[in-house]
């Protein structure tokens, strides 16, 4: 029997996601940047050039845009538009137009991250998210950016406020690590081998938010919301309420600070074990991608379902969804489970506007260069950009979700 219901609504955005640091190179007013060169940097890898997409991001796009995809996720470098405090770059500010202009001419819709981990060194040497005045500093920021975004449709305020709030504590944890001459994990945001997130700064970041919703719904007809790190958190048996407790303070609370929003953007790779005792680690036969994640594509469902239960009913955006592979054949099979089980939201009801996939580019990990995320694999000596077959193949999914269905022709051929 046919089926004449569409798996996706109309104007649903298929793309892809990048963020400044990891791909623009020379991030060098950065916090990370100064934590990534610092003497016994408890990293691996710098970011370095990173695959110099501050230049080849025309490039990027227009490979996105060739396969089929309508969307392009990037986030705007706040190290760069306000290198010392109160001194925003008029041309970083006209650079960033510039490519909200190129996703435009593209056919790319832009959705516009403005806070992507990465602060100005002055902002962090001031405490951080931490300090009295971060969110009036970072509204202020806002403002000025506010000049460049009236038309873009979607803008992401902070990116996973969970793992900044995490994080705050990263740089003592180096020092200690310097002072002890050991090394720290380098990858801070892929294991779960770090506090909780801190209370005080979610407070900062949840005040930060809603200022600068406050600012863009003035300046802006943009759908607003700020994005979470969503683990699909699994309960063992008689582990109910630790699941209950891990969920609100590494995710629920952020996710409910989103229910006054336009939507919320769920990013998810993978499930997370939860025991009577908490978290549990990754078994060794669990780990099968290149971050030691387990491979599991329907973890993206079941964190739009969390998502849209806890917020009460705000529109999803999928912001982020990806598998570190060297086979990309596992990529294509890890996103086929993950649209099936984003469409299988949609069919129950759930208000889901887009799928934007983690990564555009191979980049730069955090720490290390290894995980492979990309739907594009870059050469990092040439920059050379090499679309993997996963690109096409996700652009067909688009194309195919926007042929009119049998209901769609119907309708249409009754309305004449």
């Amino acid at each position: 029997m046919t089926n004449l219901q569409p798996a996706f609504p109309d104007g649903f955005l298929w793309g892809a996601a990048t963020s400044a640091h990891q791909t623009e190179g020379n991030n060098t007013n950065s916090n990370w940047w100064h934590l990534e060169t610092a003497p016994n940097s408890p990293f691996q890898e710098r970011s370095g050039a990173a695959v110099d997409s501050y230049h080849r991001y025309p490039e990027d796009m227009r490979l996105l845009a060739e396969a089929g995809l309508d969307a392009y996720r990037f986030s705007i470098e706040w190290a760069r538009i306000e290198p010392a405090p109160g001194e925003f770059d008029q041309q970083e500010l006209a650079h960033y137009r510039a490519m909200i202009d190129t996703a435009f001419g593209l056919g790319l819709t832009p959705v516009v991250t403005l806070h992507h981990f990465t602060t100005p060194m002055w902002f962090a040497q001031r405490g951080g998210w931490g300090s009295s005045d971060a969110a009036a500093r970072f509204a202020a920021y806002v403002t000025e950016v506010s000049g460049i975004t009236a038309d873009v449709p979607w803008i992401c305020t902070i990116n996973e406020p969970n793992m900044i709030a995490l994080l705050t504590g990263l740089p003592e944890r180096a020092s200690n690590a310097e002072r002890e001459r050991s090394s720290l994990d380098s990858r801070p945001i892929a294991d779960f081998a770090l506090p909780t997130p801190s209370d005080a700064v979610t407070r900062v970041l949840s005040d930060a938010h809603r200022r600068a919703v406050d600012i863009l719904h003035a300046t802006t007809d943009a759908k607003i919301g700020w994005t979470v790190s969503a683990q699909g958190f699994e309960a063992e048996p008689g582990a109910e309420r630790a699941l209950a407790e891990v969920k609100w303070a590494w995710e629920d609370r952020y996710l409910e600070v989103s229910r006054d929003d336009d939507f919320v953007g769920v990013q998810s790779y993978t499930t997370r074990k939860i025991g009577r005792d908490g978290p549990q680690a990754y078994s060794p036969a669990e780990q099968q991608t290149m971050t030691g994640w387990p491979f599991r594509p329907d973890a993206v469902g079941l964190s739009i379902r969390n998502a849209w239960d806890i917020t009460g009913g705000t529109a999803i955006l999928v912001t982020e969804n990806g598998i570190a592979t060297a086979d990309d054949r596992d990529r294509i099979e890890y996103t086929t489970g993950a649209l099936a089980s984003i469409e299988a939201a949609v069919r129950d009801g759930i208000d889901v506007r887009g799928y934007l996939h983690w990564s555009a580019l191979d980049n730069f990990e955090w720490g290390e260069w290894g995980p492979t995320f990309g739907l594009i694999a870059v050469n990092r000596e040439t920059f050379e950009r090499s679309p993997r077959p996963s690109l096409a193949w996700l652009g067909d999914q688009a194309r195919a979700s926007r042929t009119p269905t049998v209901r769609q022709l119907l309708e249409s051929a009754e309305t004449k």
